[in-house]
């Protein structure tokens, strides 16, 4: 804590938006600014462009808005009951056991039929169908843990499929009037807190340390030490 000590010295917190160093600290910065070659380099007092600031927030929110979606998003059992059903009907199953092509192509031909059949209808799932893409080999690994768990009348959208499991999702959301409680995944995700959190410490460290400085209305002269 200690090492922390000299941050806080000459520390005034009256005109935060002009400064927040005392005189006796703007003095001491002003002279060295003035004073010292600094290796020859000549840096004004200028204050930070407005279109930078604008940027940085522009690219936070746009970072924020794009990912929004990505945020911890796990695929459910629920999404692949669909794909687990057409794969075993009898058009898929007959291309898949085509031994006119190799085992990899009745697989890509097997799966762009589910997936073009997926197309024609809406679903809740289309966006997320988007984000997780899988293979036949991965659909055929999920395919009886999913069908096991539909067998026992389970909410399949309350089970997250991470790799090759297929597993409760650890989220504890409302009680359902079965009495179930439901693992659905929030639309705030604790990622996005984490996000804001890091960044509006990034702004305030940034703004402390700028503001430590002599207030932008005082301009160094450089022919003193140049």
């Amino acid at each position: 804590m200690s090492k922390f000590l000299p941050l806080l010295d000459g520390l005034k917190l009256n005109h935060p938006l002009q400064t927040l160093s005392d005189s006796t600290k703007n003095d001491l910065a002003t002279h060295i600014w003035e004073n010292e070659s600094l290796g020859g380099i000549m840096e004004n007092n200028n204050p930070l462009p407005r279109p930078v600031v604008g940027l940085l927030i522009l690219t936070f929110l746009t970072a924020v808005a794009w990912t929004f979606p990505l945020f911890g998003q796990r695929p459910n059992a629920a999404m692949y009951m669909d794909y687990i059903t057409l794969m075993n009907s009898q058009p898929v199953q007959r291309v898949l056991n085509d031994k006119s092509i190799s085992t990899g192509e009745a697989d890509e031909k097997a799966m762009a039929m589910i997936e073009a059949s997926l197309e024609k209808y809406d679903s809740p799932f289309a966006f997320q169908r988007t984000q997780h893409p899988i293979s036949m080999n991965d659909l055929r690994i999920m395919a009886p843990k999913i069908i096991e768990l539909n067998n026992q009348h389970v909410h399949l959208d309350d089970y997250s499929v991470i790799g090759n499991e297929v597993v409760l999702a650890n989220f504890e959301g409302n009680y359902r009037e079965d009495g179930t409680r439901e693992h659905k995944q929030p639309w705030w995700d604790k990622g996005y807190t984490t996000s804001v959190i890091y960044f509006f410490c990034f702004c305030l460290a940034v703004i402390i340390t700028v503001k430590r400085l002599p207030p932008i209305t005082w301009k160094p002269d450089h022919t003193i030490a140049h």
